[in-house]
């Protein structure tokens, strides 16, 4: 009894915020949308038809390109950093955990927008490349603005478990490859990345689920020219006003989701 008290305020919230949530788009998927936009509730099997029109598809395959892309470089540039992070002193390694978490005290809509100043035709980016002879470049309004910003606000997500997974690992494993002849990049192939794929599988993880489903900075940096799956869901509930096929989308992006979800965990276990 004690210990359902203690959990009853965590369930309540669950049940809430989560199933209810997920209860109504998954019942709203099989039913029909109003003439002026709502639910009627007729049985109807359309919605998955037309999930299957090559332009949602499309919209669906260019996220997940995307979300992808996104991911590769984030953990590109997030694991020589948590190395980094890890094999400096306890003062510099606090002073870096820092920087790193720096930009999640700014609003996140500010930080995005801010990107327009940098990318914009006279922006500073190009007025830097104009000082060298280069440009100026389409920076913005285009995928690679959307890449961009994505990186930019959910690189620290990839940082951050790779640097606790490289933090946790022996320093006698590494040293026991060293005295046995091992050079450092051996080291690093069979020893530190091997150990390592926890966290690696975790950033990438914590990368690529935001960055598939969010609709901000497609909407702010990608204007009217990339459209990703998390706007499209968007203009279907509030713009089309088509409910049950936006129910239907979210129903397929969750169904993503927990595919790589499943599959983090499969990796993980093996590994």
């Amino acid at each position: 009894m004690g210990a359902f008290v203690f959990l009853s305020p965590g369930l309540t919230y669950l049940v809430v915020l989560l199933l209810v949530p997920l209860a109504l788009v998954l019942s709203n998927t099989v039913f029909q949308r109003g003439r002026f936009g709502g639910v009627v509730y007729e049985f109807t099997t359309e919605n998955f038809a037309r999930l299957m029109d090559p332009l949602y598809l499309g919209v669906v395959g260019g996220s997940l390109r995307i979300a992808a892309l996104t991911t590769a470089i984030a953990l590109l540039i997030g694991y020589p950093t948590a190395y980094a992070i890890a094999r400096l002193s306890p003062k510099w390694k606090t002073i870096a955990l820092v920087a790193i978490v720096l930009p999640f005290w700014t609003n996140f809509i500010i930080r995005v927008y801010a990107w327009i100043i940098l990318l914009s035709g006279p922006g500073l980016v190009n007025s830097g490349l104009a000082a060298i002879g280069l440009g100026p470049y389409e920076l913005l309004y285009n995928q690679g603005a959307i890449v961009t910003g994505l990186l930019y606000s959910y690189l620290p997500l990839m940082v951050l478990p790779l640097y606790a997974a490289i933090e946790r690992l022996d320093p006698q494993l590494r040293e026991a490859s060293a005295n046995l002849g091992a050079s450092p990049f051996t080291t690093f192939r069979k020893v530190t990345l091997p150990l390592t794929v926890p966290g690696v599988l975790s950033g990438c993880l914590f990368v690529f689920v935001p960055s598939f489903g969010n609709f901000v900075i497609p909407e702010i940096l990608g204007g009217n020219k990339s459209i990703m799956v998390g706007n499209l869901i968007r203009d279907q509930f509030l713009k089309a006003r088509d409910w049950p096929f936006g129910s239907t989308l979210a129903l397929a992006l969750i169904a993503v989701l927990l595919v790589l979800l499943m599959a983090q965990a499969w990796v993980a276990r093996r590994a």
